[in-house]
């Protein structure tokens, strides 16, 4: 019997059974939710506004701070001035990451690993629209997925996601967007110029996940791809591979 006092979230993906509690949003407990939950307090330590993390409730499931808003999936487009914000609040992240490990091992399980090996920041994984809180607070919620990976392929998500998820989108409208947010970040030279080729790998990642979860009947993500997430990121992926020279010029390469 559900219980009159949670409510159901709707908007994610991967996890099942995520409710609202008062103030508070309660999710399943994970193997990776004692590191996850240290990390998120290491990021809000320097000031980062996050979702506070508060404990186990009597289920064994996360208490989490429910943070108003909305999510910038479903807000209006955001403005140039406001990516860049979101750049700048990645790269702030991401600096507030190097150099955390947890207290105890963590299983990380990595959904689309960085290429090559090369993992060496414990990174969000999912700095998305979808899961960006828009309101009195920006704030990125879902820290679920966490676990090692680079600057680089992080950045490769988010910039991507945020300026060229739409493949209908005017390849110069996309680019300027997608200037704003790296300008955001502060990228220097070297992570500009290999970041047109990241979003190219990192967007088709993103199909070949669907793909092939769908093909091996693996959950959420088979059923994903077949309700209109792969068809959606095979657009993507040849939008991102097929404007690769607009994104390079953009970003000043």
């Amino acid at each position: 019997m559900t219980n009159p006092s949670e409510q159901p979230l709707d908007g994610g993906n991967a996890t099942e059974g995520v409710v609202r509690v008062g103030n508070t949003v309660r999710k399943p407990w994970g193997p990776t939710t004692p590191a996850v939950h240290e990390l998120m307090r290491t990021v809000s330590a320097t000031g980062i506004d996050l979702p506070e993390t508060l404990g186990r409730d009597e289920r064994g499931r996360q208490i989490l701070e429910f943070v108003p808003g909305t999510l910038a999936l479903h807000a209006p487009a955001l403005s140039l001035v406001e990516l860049t914000r979101v750049g700048q609040l990645i790269r702030a992240i991401h600096d507030a990451c190097v150099g955390f490990s947890p207290t105890a091992p963590a299983p990380w399980e990595p959904l689309i690993p960085a290429p090559g090996g090369q993992a060496d920041l414990v990174c969000h994984s999912d700095l998305t629209p979808w899961n960006l809180i828009l309101g009195e607070r920006w704030v990125f919620i879902d820290w679920d997925g966490a676990a090692p990976s680079t600057r680089l392929w992080d950045l490769a998500y988010s910039a991507q996601s945020f300026s060229l998820n739409d493949a209908s989108a005017d390849p110069q409208e996309a680019a300027a967007a997608l200037a704003a947010l790296v300008d955001g970040y502060g990228a220097d030279e070297a992570l500009r110029g290999r970041l047109p080729e990241a979003m190219v790998e990192r967007t088709e990642a993103m199909f070949d996940l669907l793909r092939t979860a769908n093909a091996r009947g693996l959950e959420p993500w088979g059923s994903m791809f077949t309700a209109g997430h792969g068809a959606h990121w095979r657009r993507a992926a040849d939008f991102v591979a097929r404007h690769d020279l607009v994104w390079t010029r953009a970003l000043g390469i």
